[in-house]
């Protein structure tokens, strides 16, 4: 069919012609985009100031003296800008994130309209408690949630992070083993399918960490664990699910046994999406374990924050959480516990027994987290946090066994995976290995998978669906990744040097981490060059 009535049509360029090099260096599209110091100079400016004198009285003595080192750009050469490197980016919002043990998940438009509400948008932490209830129920709600979703006695609501919240929890059992004039215990037994903040936050409090090795089917060797038990022992941290995506069946009888002999478990829960609303981890003995809301709950992930680790607690740990907490009294206000506060709310809240290691942040924790995930927490209800659990494990084990037969699958013997899909380098022909993989799945349009991640299993590639993929999303990369893996089983060349359709070609990673290039210099004139 003509594409008009004269019958014109494009021409199309014949198989091995190649397309010549345009003169802005851009690929029709993707555009090639210079430093912010390339297309700006100090000499210019996107502003006109009014030409008189300059009040300089109002700054006491504070004016810049010297120059301030930054490109003077426009506001639409800015946006363009930003806009274009946005476009080199990869984002949720554009395709299925892969990337095991984080939890990429959707972040629903609902969450964020309320968060944007301007009595949650705008609150101060230094107003009057009387003039944020709304947002002191919010955390409160919030927090009432978390206990029950997890069948613990407390939360600690301000840790901002995943490893601030895993710091929290070792500094309570520290706080709580001190107490008990217990201080001289100083070991930490850390598992080796645990996440690799876990041996780095004991190490930081001030614990020596020593591993504890799996069994050829990923999990926990519980008798190498309860071998290494004793009074030097201060505790355990445990990740479960654990990162090779398996669900530590022995849990109950480990957090037994540590506490047999006045240890402690601390639980890393940032797999907490693949049990939620299944499993109680307060059920299995569990001390402390903190909550990535960014995971399981759906608040915005990655680029350093903001983030927000709430950590539930025991009924042996709560009494020493960090302050503050807020607590709801019998005519409905709520009370925001502060130091000064805190010896008149003990007597109710903990027996009189309160006592606090002190405080993880300046202020309360992240506003806009706790709002969006107590949006995520209402809208799905009880039933529907636990299908999240469901249809998450159920999207995990459909691309492992879709898989299996062309990558190999290390655990695939241990039964269903939990949230989390484990595939290794081994059977990939010499020269071929887990980053070529990585590289050839980029020109397929996707981010790469998690790789050489766990250490306990070599070349490792964990891939991560969650609930929020379709089946259809979920058939188009797996078809990706298999297409890929039976290139790299062919021979194929062409891989080695993947990815060959996004805006940078294969780094000198090596070369990349040990000579990085991290601050621009303006180039010399060649005139000045030749002198």
């Amino acid at each position: 069919m003509a594409i008009n009535q004269s019958g014109w049509r494009p021409e199309r360029l014949s198989t091995g012609d190649t397309a010549a090099p345009t003169f802005t260096g851009n690929k029709a599209l993707m555009l090639e985009e210079p430093l912010i110091f390339e297309i700006g100079t100090e000499r210019t400016t996107g502003v006109d100031f009014a030409e008189g004198d300059v009040h300089h009285d109002r700054l006491g003595g504070l004016t810049r003296k010297t120059p301030i080192g930054l490109p003077g750009l426009s506001e639409p050469e800015t946006v363009r800008h930003y806009t274009r490197l946005s476009r080199e980016n990869y984002a949720i919002d554009l395709g299925l994130f892969p990337l095991g043990s984080c939890t990429m998940k959707h972040n629903p438009r609902l969450n964020e309209r309320m968060a944007r509400l301007p009595g949650f948008a705008d609150v101060h932490p230094l107003q009057p408690v009387d003039t944020v209830q709304g947002a002191l129920g919010v955390i409160n709600e919030l927090a009432h949630w978390l206990i029950a979703l997890t069948g613990m006695h407390g939360v600690a609501m301000s840790p901002k992070a995943g490893a601030h919240g895993e710091l929290c929890g070792i500094l309570a059992i520290k706080a709580a083993l001190e107490a008990r004039g217990e201080g001289h215990r100083k070991v930490i037994l850390v598992p080796e399918s645990a996440h690799g903040t876990n041996p780095a936050t004991a190490a930081f409090a001030g614990f020596s960490v020593e591993d504890i090795p799996a069994t050829k089917d990923g999990r926990v060797d519980t008798d190498a664990l309860k071998a290494r038990l004793g009074p030097d022992v201060a505790g355990v941290m445990i990740t479960n699910p654990n990162t090779c995506g398996l669900f530590e069946r022995d849990m109950k009888a480990i957090s037994d046994a540590v506490h047999a002999v006045g240890g402690y478990v601390y639980c890393d829960g940032a797999n907490f999406n693949a049990i939620v609303g299944r499993v109680r981890p307060g059920d299995l003995g569990i001390d402390a374990m903190h909550i990535n809301l960014h995971k399981t709950f759906s608040t915005p992930h990655g680029g350093g924050g903001p983030g927000s680790g709430p950590v539930v607690m025991s009924e042996a740990l709560s009494p020493f959480a960090p302050l503050p907490y807020t607590a709801r009294t019998p005519d409905g206000h709520i009370h925001l516990i502060e130091e000064e506060r805190a010896e008149a709310f003990s007597e109710e809240h903990f027996g009189g027994a309160l006592q606090s290691f002190g405080r993880m942040t300046a202020f309360h924790g992240q506003m806009g987290m706790f709002t969006r995930a107590l949006t995520y927490i209402l809208s799905h209800g009880a039933d529907g946090l636990r299908q999240v659990a469901e249809d998450a494990v159920l999207n995990a084990n459909y691309v492992l066994r879709s898989l299996e037969d062309v990558l190999d699958a290390p655990f695939g013997h241990a039964g269903p995976c939990m949230h989390e899909a484990l595939f290794s380098d081994d059977g990939l022909p010499n020269g071929f290995s887990t980053i070529d993989i990585a590289k050839g799945l980029i020109d397929e349009g996707f981010h790469p998978m998690t790789v050489y991640f766990p250490l306990v299993v070599h070349g490792a590639m964990l891939v991560e669906p969650t609930e929020t993929e379709s089946k259809a999303a979920l058939d188009q990369f797996i078809g990706a990744l298999r297409s890929v893996a039976e290139r790299a089983k062919a021979g194929d060349a062409s891989l080695k040097t993947a990815p060959h359709f996004a805006p940078r070609s294969r780094l000198d990673e090596t070369l990349a981490a040990r000579k990085p290039v991290l601050v621009w210099k303006e180039p010399v004139p060649v005139a000045e060059a030749a002198e």
